[in-house]
């Protein structure tokens, strides 16, 4: 059964909303760890929209289980993660004016740029994950790149708009999360998973984490932040 780890960027999100202090993705986090998360994610954007330098920074000094840093492969992000140490890292792709993460990174466009920067990273022993659409090629990429993850992208699955499409888009990631794990990559997934959504997902044996923020976040506003994330760690956990 896959790891539940949480997204806390929405915490920030509503904090700089206001432009103050309050509330704070450091103390979200510890409250979703102490409900049985066992990962915590934040993207540290270069526009900072949400998350902000500080907030990692702390993170990185507080979190008990897991902190995966998500970022693109931008030498200013690339630095901050070398210098605080994240335990992973996540390699998306960002555009300025998009909402939330539009797609998988395109690892073949961009080989270059990423094996030089998973270079660094492996030199300072932190695993590399690429955030890519569940696509052979893709996959085959990431490998050659040198990642030890990836994360596939479920956000179409999530969004189907009727069952056979939502059939079809999960065979794909179950499809791809096997060819992944059998080419030596280590499988997590994540984007758009939700309470009912998640558990098919979770149920697939070749993932090892699940990564879920904003429908944790939203339904923390009518339930709060602990019963919300142990409402996902039972369906995760079936």
């Amino acid at each position: 059964m896959p790891h539940l780890a949480v997204n806390v960027d929405h915490i920030a999100t509503i904090r700089e909303a206001r432009g103050i202090a309050e509330p704070d993705p450091v103390l979200a986090a510890g409250i979703c760890e102490l409900a049985g998360a066992e990962g915590i994610v934040v993207h540290l954007r270069e526009d900072r929209r949400h998350i902000q330098d500080r907030d990692v920074r702390l993170l990185r000094r507080t979190v008990k289980t897991k902190l995966n840093l998500e970022m693109a492969a931008a030498k200013e992000i690339i630095e901050i993660a070398l210098d605080i140490g994240p335990d992973m890292i996540t390699l998306v792709p960002e555009k300025r004016k998009e909402l939330t993460t539009e797609g998988g990174l395109d690892v073949i466009a961009n080989e270059k740029k990423l094996k030089k920067t998973i270079a660094r990273m492996r030199k300072a022993r932190i695993p590399v994950s690429i955030f890519i659409d569940p696509d052979a090629e893709q996959i085959e990429a990431a490998r050659e790149v040198g990642a030890t993850f990836v994360e596939l992208h479920t956000g179409r699955y999530c969004d189907a708009t009727d069952e056979k499409q939502r059939d079809r888009e999960f065979r794909l990631i179950e499809q791809s999360a096997e060819l992944a794990f059998e080419s030596g990559l280590r499988v997590n997934a994540g984007h758009g998973l939700d309470y009912r959504t998640t558990a098919r997902v979770a149920a697939l044996p070749t993932i090892e984490e699940l990564s879920i923020g904003h429908a944790i976040i939203s339904r923390a506003v009518l339930v709060g932040l602990d019963r919300a994330v142990r409402e996902m760690l039972a369906l995760v956990r079936g």
